[in-house]
């Protein structure tokens, strides 16, 4: 019985659990900003081609 009330006292695996979800949080926020900058890149490229495009088709203007 003593075994069972000391593991419920004990903190030690508290911090384990912040750390946890510290470091879910920064996935979480890490894959958010990927997702943003993604969409940001993809219109860049798609206008970069265009432009690129534009230049090989029309070498003279």
């Amino acid at each position: 019985m003593n075994m069972i009330k000391n593991f419920i006292a004990s903190e030690s695996g508290a911090v384990t659990v912040d750390w946890v979800v510290l470091t879910g949080a920064m996935v979480g926020v890490g894959i958010a900003a990927a997702a943003a900058v993604s969409t940001g890149i993809t219109g860049l490229t798609d206008d970069l081609a265009a432009n690129l495009g534009a230049q090989v088709t029309n070498p003279d203007d």
